[in-house]
């Protein structure tokens, strides 16, 4: 049977296609550790930042936020702290859009400047404030690669598993904060926590 154009399994199609293809691009990085610039040298290794920066730049696409947003406002991915990734984020995140809201880095020194940010990358510098700042974050995606990060309540937290950057998410935390994360992300993590 084929579905008619204005049938809600054909407008589904293509969504789903993109999908399964953010999909593939995030199982080709923990894969791999690919999809970087071409000029790459064939035997040289992406960096842990830059696998990071490219997890970074794909993440929103696998959340359902609790706040909608108008098309075109700027989806803001911002660093706490000091930036480890410099031109390595610009990089991936130029060009790139959800839902026709460009993904736009912001870096912010201080936790008054947190408004307005989607995702919230949490440098190790800050790890000493994690338990006051936190609590304070309904609707933002967290993400940090300070060591225990996910069992203290961040989101998403970077680890180092078999010379490859993977993640650990955690579930409860992300539900307080009204986040609902997809199957496809959750499959993708190495540990997932349900409970607080």
């Amino acid at each position: 049977m084929i579905a008619h154009p204005s049938s809600p399994g054909h407008a589904r199609r293509p969504v789903r296609r993109a999908q399964a293809r953010i999909a593939l691009v995030l199982s080709a990085l923990l894969a791999a550790q690919a999809g970087f610039p071409q000029n790459r040298p064939q035997d040289s290794k992406p960096t842990d930042y830059e696998v990071e920066a490219a997890y970074l730049s794909n993440f929103g696409r696998f959340v359902e936020w609790p706040q909608k947003w108008n098309a075109g406002e700027p989806f803001d991915i911002c660093v706490f702290g000091p930036d480890p990734f410099g031109p390595l984020l610009d990089g991936a995140l130029r060009g790139e859009s959800i839902a026709g809201s460009p993904l736009v880095p912001r870096r912010i020194a201080s936790a008054d400047a947190i408004s307005g940010c989607r995702i919230l990358f949490i440098s190790q510098s800050k790890e000493s404030r994690l338990d006051a700042v936190l609590p304070t974050l309904p609707g933002i995606l967290t993400v940090s690669d300070s060591p225990g990060f996910s069992r203290r309540g961040g989101m998403i937290e970077f680890v180092i598993q078999g010379n490859r950057v993977r993640f650990e998410i955690n579930l409860a935390a992300a539900q307080r904060a009204g986040i609902v994360l997809s199957s496809q992300l959750l499959k993708l993590a190495i540990t997932v926590r349900r409970s607080p």
